[in-house]
């Protein structure tokens, strides 16, 4: 770096999230830093933040100047010497890169940032940044209130996880609240592992500090002084900023015994999750932090009477738990005031698959699957029609166009047999093969069993058998209409009886895949096989 002083120095932002880091944005950071060192009459410091969710752009350069951050991208190292100049620190250049305001771009304009609101924006673990950008309002005003009036709140809000089930936030805080005990928990899921999700990797590698907030909140509010969070192994960024964050909150006086000076004390661990899918429900995430093999609990006993340790636990979602910060600054009123329905404040939306433009974007609830289609991700990558969707991982339902009215809402999603799920959006274009997709459904549901019940580890053996006997069946054959009803009563045995969610909901992407798209299975919208493989068969005779 140049040695002028730093009062005068603007910053010249460049991402340190893993998909931005993906696309080269360390070397374009080194090149950045190398520039500015040699280059005396730039007088700009570099900074690393956390993405802005605009994948296709990155990586995404930005440089602070007096009428706003301007953004550049995506850039190349060879790009760097010609956009970082004296002149780019004043305003807008004619850069072909430059893209204008970064606010004003459209996909940042029309966006409702709540829990995202400081992604991008500030340094990540740097605490004086994100106190800043109003960091611990919400813990200082929750230092004030009463446990119940803290919960109260959450309630009021109507928060539901954000991990997928929606349950709401506030309930299960009441519950621990409720139950006595000396020792409580609160445990953040972040084993982020449904298809086409990143949101919680985003934050957690963006904005560490507000969901340490959010923990901390959580405790005071239940009366727990212990906190962990479950990462996912594959997120090595995320566990070293987390770490360096939690050790800058520490040192700032927001964690440990006597937090801000209060009575209240609060500890929280990083602990790296152990490489399963299954261990992302929440009992066998539980099973999995106490060291054994991640296998699902029978409810009852609820996590938030009996979880870790057999103590009262609150286990939340990473994104459940950084909408909490702005619940307690805000009021949960204006948390509310977003949203249709019961289904109230925002979602940060993730697009992802066969799309122009993939990346994050957070958004009230009640925006349609076909407006996120048509003015967000720009269609597909491949210029080709889109054929489906898929919301909410691997076990949520395929969707096809005729569905694609349908707003972003836990209730109208249900209403159609799909789930919302973590916000994950993964589209297809026409040259996906549907029966593939529900094979790869129930092979999924295979690898990935915690094995603890038959109707999950057996049931889906049999489903990839299933889905082989219809897709090689004859065409006008018996045995195909025959196994077709044999999967039909499989899902069931699998929905009804399955421990948890993962062999509950496997059917889902099943049934919606043979429901929507028979032909892909050789059968004709009637269930009956297709005219059009029999006679593409007779052809080949």
């Amino acid at each position: 770096m140049n040695t002028k002083s730093p009062v005068n120095q603007k910053r010249i932002f460049v991402s340190l999230d893993t998909t931005a880091i993906s696309k080269g944005s360390n070397k374009i950071a080194a090149h950045i830093s190398h520039l500015l060192s040699e280059e005396t009459e730039i007088c700009a410091t570099l900074v690393r933040n956390g993405s802005r969710g605009m994948f296709w752009l990155e990586p995404l350069v930005e440089i602070e100047t007096p009428l706003g951050r301007v953004a550049y991208g995506p850039v190349t190292e060879k790009d760097v010497v010609d956009i970082i100049t004296a002149e780019s620190l004043n305003g807008i250049t004619d850069h072909p890169l430059c893209l204008g305001l970064t606010e004003e771009l459209p996909w940042m304009k029309s966006q409702q940032r709540l829990t995202f609101a400081r992604v991008g924006l500030i340094d990540p673990i740097d605490v004086d940044s994100y106190i800043s950008h109003q960091g611990f309002d919400g813990l200082k005003n929750a230092l004030t209130q009463t446990p119940q009036e803290i919960v109260s709140q959450i309630k009021d809000s109507g928060l539901r996880g954000r991990g997928g089930a929606a349950f709401p936030t506030g309930i299960k805080w009441q519950t621990v609240l409720d139950t006595p005990d000396q020792q409580k928990y609160i445990v953040c899921n972040a084993d982020e592992g449904d298809s086409g999700t990143f949101a919680d990797r985003m934050l957690m590698e963006g904005d560490p500090l507000v969901l340490i907030e959010g923990m901390i909140i959580a405790g005071i509010a239940v009366g727990a002084t212990q906190g962990y969070i479950y990462l996912r192994s594959e997120y090595p960024q995320a566990h070293k900023i987390l770490n360096q964050a939690i050790a800058q909150a520490k040192t700032a006086g927001y964690l440990g015994k006597n937090i801000c000076d209060s009575q209240h004390s609060f500890e929280l661990e990083v602990r790296l999750g152990a490489g399963a899918y299954i261990c992302g429900e929440e009992t066998s995430l539980l099973e999995s932090l106490e060291g054994k093999r991640g296998l699902v609990r029978a409810k009852p006993p609820l996590p938030a009477i009996e979880g870790l340790f057999g103590q009262p636990t609150v286990v939340n979602n990473v994104i459940s738990l950084a909408s909490v910060p702005i619940i307690l600054s805000r009021g949960s009123e204006y948390y509310r005031d977003f949203g249709i329905g019961r289904s109230r404040g925002t979602l940060p939306i993730q697009l992802a698959g066969n799309v122009a433009r993939a990346g994050l974007l957070e958004l009230a609830f009640g925006i349609s699957l076909k407006e996120l289609l048509n003015d967000y991700a720009g269609g597909c990558k491949t210029k080709k029609p889109i054929r489906s969707v898929q919301v909410g991982g691997p076990l949520g339902a395929y969707l096809p166009a005729s569905q694609w009215d349908t707003q972003l809402d836990y209730e109208a999603f249900s209403k159609i047999g799909a789930v919302l799920g973590h916000g994950g959006i993964v589209v297809f274009d026409d040259s996906v093969n549907m029966a593939a997709q529900a094979r790869f459904a129930m092979e999924f549901c295979v690898v990935e069993s915690c094995g603890k019940c038959t109707p999950c580890r057996i049931g889906s053996v049999r489903g990839v058998e299933v889905i082989d006997k219809i897709i090689e069946a004859d065409a006008n054959s018996d045995q195909k209409q025959q196994s077709r009803i044999l999967l039909h009563d499989l899902c069931d045995t699998m929905e009804f009886g399955s421990l948890c969610a993962m062999g509950g909901m496997t059917p889902f992407p099943v049934r919606s895949a043979i429901n929507y798209f028979p032909e892909d299975f050789g059968f004709s919208a009637t269930g009956q096989p297709s005219d059009k493989q029999s006679a593409n068969e007779e052809c080949d005779k």
